[in-house]
Parts: C-alpha cells; sequence; structure tokens
C-alpha cells in the first residue's frame, strides 16, 4: 500500500490546468520541508491534486500556508535538455489539513477520477457533512475501590528467583 503523510510549507502558489479530453481539474504546487539533520538544506516536492480537490487546493491555499498533505507518493522520469534522465518525487494528494494560528482543522477529500466524469450532474460537495448536536455530558460513575486480594497466589519469597527473564 502506497500512503505517505507529509507536514510542509506551501512554496509556490497552486496552479490550476484541466485535461484536454474530459476536462478534469488538475492542480499543481510546491511544498517545502526540512530535512532530517540541522545541516541538510530543505526538501522541495511537487504535489497534485486532481477533481474537487483541485479547484479547493486553488482557492485556498497560498504560499506560507502550513499543510499536512496525505496521499500517494511516485516516482516521475524527466528527460533533461542536458541528455540525461532525471527522477523527481511527486505526491498525488488525497485529502489536505490545514495548519497554522487560528487556524481550525479543515479536511478536503477528493473525488476519484473515475467517478467526476459520470458524477458532473450530481451535487456532491468535497466539504464533510455538518456534525450533529453536540451530546450531553455523560453522567459521572461511582469509583469503586479495588479489591484488596490479589488475582494470584503470591509465593513465599523464601526462596529466591534465579531466573533472568522477569516476567
Amino acid at each position: 500500500m502506497n500512503s505517505c503523510i507529509l507536514m510542509a510549507e506551501i512554496v509556490q502558489e497552486p496552479q490550476l490546468r484541466y485535461t484536454p479530453d474530459n476536462q478534469i481539474p488538475v492542480a499543481e504546487m510546491t511544498v517545502q520541508f526540512p530535512g532530517l539533520r540541522d545541516d541538510d538544506p530543505p526538501s522541495q516536492l511537487k504535489v497534485v491534486g486532481w477533481g474537487n480537490l483541485a479547484q479547493e487546493i486553488q482557492e485556498k491555499y497560498h504560499p506560507g500556508d502550513r499543510v499536512i498533505i496525505e496521499g500517494r507518493l511516485h516516482m516521475n522520469t524527466l528527460d533533461r535538455p542536458e541528455g540525461f534522465k532525471e527522477k523527481r518525487a511527486e505526491l498525488t494528494a488525497q485529502r489536505i489539513h490545514l495548519l497554522g494560528e487560528g487556524a481550525t482543522l479543515s479536511t478536503i477529500s477528493s473525488v476519484p477520477t473515475s467517478t467526476v466524469g459520470s458524477s458532473a450532474g450530481s451535487s456532491t460537495s468535497s466539504n464533510p457533512s455538518p456534525k450533529s448536536a453536540p451530546k450531553a455530558a455523560p453522567a459521572k460513575r461511582e469509583v469503586s475501590e479495588p479489591a484488596k486480594t490479589p488475582a494470584y497466589s503470591a509465593s513465599p519469597a523464601s526462596e529466591p528467583d534465579y531466573d533472568d527473564i522477569p516476567f
């Protein structure tokens, strides 16, 4: 199973485009995250979102936003003008959570690409449904005293235990 969760900062304004055949929205942006060690430079990664998620990315996310991205990681091979091939990692986003001062945790889910074309007339939304009214606090429970007798029979401590394993 290919699943990746990444906390990063958006460094490039998301760009929205559409596929030529089905006109499916595609958003691309670049994010940056710190290296493993203090002396490692920050790493950058291209993030792609499809369908309703692509439109949400373009509308709501901007450079400087800190986000948690859930998705699938894969490698693309590019032919460089210098005559060699280069491999680059790319994250296909499935959900994005916004982080930051005063920001509430928001979740945006993508619609699978196979259903985007067929559900164009439906009224599905990428936003989660509103939560029901909060329930009343549960009643306080009385805490009973624990039993004073042990659940096992203790062996006398007159013989020392020479076993190396303490359990």
